[in-house]
């Protein structure tokens, strides 16, 4: 494939800023756009001179002309509009959090598997080129053994009980919305699930996780320190601290283009790594890779890991009492 042709289905914001992403990869077009009406489909595809706009998801995933489906909408409709474009053939990187609970996750992949089509969570983040030196200075030891991760991610909006954040039955809340970015921060350190968590939040009138703290406990002892919320304002920042130096990437982390390496007794180094676009064409630029190879998964966020990091967040959400509806067709992972 010289190059490879992209549908959005969904029209919000997030689907804007991936439109924008694309516009800067020149082997990659966006062909095609799908929404649930004709006038916001037309609308979309006009800012960004897509030629096709398709007033249902069913048409979107008909069009021959798409390779590949970035899926743009809201938590809930994850598993069903991913599963939607993998049956008709369509490889799929699909916005994060991946689904709404580990069992939502795994159904995901196991369609993928059986239509041996490619799938990837949109960790935006995992592809920027500060965190892909954050993995190359890990790799080489120059922190040491990486001991402690400290993570945050919080903001402050006004409460609105009819925005999806603070609609439980949507997923509302902090930990899906931007907690999933500490979560899966710490997973890309330590490589793998916790073992023990430790967790406590302020759940609103709504319902929903306003601000919360985590302590996640690894397997050698390892630890991570994180927070969310959507009603408290953090730093955004990352730390890894190692038994040799540490690497701080400064607020805010999940966007970055700077990370500062410090040494006992040494100056500290900052390294700035800029990025063309709006990084989200970081992101898509690894699914055209994995695409043109022939593989169905990307080693940087690969089924497994995105199935664990859910895992986790249905751990965390149990100990809160937080459940969602989707949650009883098959429960929320107690541990």
């Amino acid at each position: 494939m010289e190059r490879i042709r992209w549908g959005i289905l969904g029209t919000g914001s997030i689907a804007h800023q991936f439109a924008r992403g694309l516009r800067v990869l020149a082997d990659a077009e966006l062909v095609a756009v799908g929404s649930r009406t004709q006038v916001s489909a037309e609308a979309f595809a006009k800012e960004f001179k897509i030629p096709h706009a398709h007033a249902s998801y069913e048409d979107l995933v008909a069009d021959e002309s798409v390779d590949v489906v970035y899926i743009a909408t809201p938590h809930p409709f994850h598993l069903p509009n991913t599963v939607l474009c993998l049956r008709a053939g369509k490889a799929v990187l699909c916005e994060k959090p991946l689904t709404m609970n580990k069992r939502e996750a795994q159904e995901m992949v196991r369609v993928a598997v059986e239509e041996k089509r490619f799938l990837m969570e949109a960790m935006w983040t995992r592809f920027l080129p500060v965190v892909v030196r954050v993995r190359e200075l890990l790799s080489a030891g120059v922190i040491g053994e990486p001991r402690m991760v400290q993570a945050d991610f919080g903001f402050r909006t006004t409460i609105e009980e009819d925005h999806r954040l603070f609609d439980r039955s949507l997923g509302g809340g902090g930990l899906l919305d931007v907690g999933v970015y500490a979560v899966s921060f710490a997973s890309m350190v330590f490589g793998g699930p916790p073992k023990e968590i430790s967790s406590l939040a302020h759940l609103g009138e709504t319902g929903v996780d306003e601000q919360a703290a985590m302590v996640l406990g690894y397997e050698k002892g390892e630890l991570a320190l994180l927070a969310s919320g959507i009603a408290t304002e953090t730093a955004q920042e990352a730390r890894i601290m190692g038994t040799e130096g540490m690497i701080h990437l400064p607020g805010p982390f999940w966007q970055g283009k700077t990370l500062v390496l410090e040494h006992p007794g040494k100056k500290a180094k900052t390294i700035h790594l800029p990025y063309k676009g709006n990084g989200y064409n970081c992101e898509a630029e690894e699914v055209m890779q994995c695409m043109r190879a022939g593989r169905l998964e990307s080693s940087v966020m690969t089924h497994r890991e995105s199935i664990e990091i859910m895992d986790t967040l249905d751990r965390i959400r149990a100990q809160w009492e937080l459940r969602y509806p989707m949650d009883e067709k098959g429960g929320v992972e107690n541990g």
